[in-house]
């Protein structure tokens, strides 16, 4: 069912009739991107508006009606879509526009910044991984000084332990030149408390890491605004 733009009882005139310092774009340049509302900056992504309602009311639905910016975000191409005023174009620019978000805060400074904490780990991805609406399971690798190397994806789906083998974790460790390895994964649900099968994929990773030299410092669950960490508490030792 698409979604309906509620005001529409009355004319909206175009912004381009708006006074000067209404408008998201001159507002934007003149005062910066921190002067804007998340709707307006959601209006100059949309660009237009639709059926007698400008871009910033058709940004007001999106942003009311998806509980926020992170909801917004959080919706796939099949849900934009089928918004009122949104179609292929529009949802396209959005996605895009998100995803750069989260690409800009996953690559923080340096390609090899160092692991110190937990909360780098959560910084650097999180955005991707709790916007994501399935499980994702990923391979940190990083050299002797706890720095980067790449991160792989190693199952995406429902997490189990034949999804996620150690030998798909440690073929990239070992074909990388990885000195250990953090895990991560998020949980879609919000809840970060790690399950039954959670623990059981963690220990059966660290032992293998163990037998092949490469240790697992980590593995760390990525839920809504939160993270769980087994190393911080105690529940992982290298």
């Amino acid at each position: 069912m698409e979604t309906k733009i509620r005001e529409t009882a009355f004319y909206h005139p175009k912004m381009k009739d708006w006074p000067e310092d209404e408008r998201p774009r001159e507002k934007l340049l003149k005062a910066g991107p921190q002067a804007l509302s998340d709707a307006e900056l959601v209006a100059l992504i949309v660009g237009s508006g639709t059926c007698g309602v400008t871009a910033v009311d058709v940004a007001k639905m999106l942003v009311r009606e998806n509980g926020g910016l992170a909801g917004l975000a959080a919706r796939g191409v099949p849900e934009l879509v089928r918004m009122r005023g949104i179609g292929r174009a529009k949802g396209a620019r959005l996605l895009a526009a998100f995803e750069i978000g989260r690409r800009t805060a996953s690559r923080p400074g340096s390609a090899k910044s160092k692991v110190r904490s937990p909360e780098d780990l959560a910084q650097r991805f999180g955005p991707a991984l709790r916007d994501a609406r399935q499980e994702v399971f990923k391979a940190i690798l990083l050299d002797s000084g706890h720095r980067v190397i790449r991160d792989v994806t190693v199952s995406t789906g429902t997490l189990n332990a034949s999804l996620v083998h150690p030998r798909e974790v440690f073929k990239a460790a070992v074909d990388g030149l990885a000195a250990s390895v953090i895990l991560m994964h998020n949980h879609p649900s919000g809840e970060p408390a790690p399950s039954a099968e959670d623990r059981s994929i963690t220990l059966q990773m660290a032992e293998a890491g163990r037998l092949l030299g490469i240790p697992v410092l980590d593995h760390v669950i990525i839920a809504g605004s939160g993270f769980f960490s087994f190393a911080k508490e105690g529940l992982i030792k290298p």
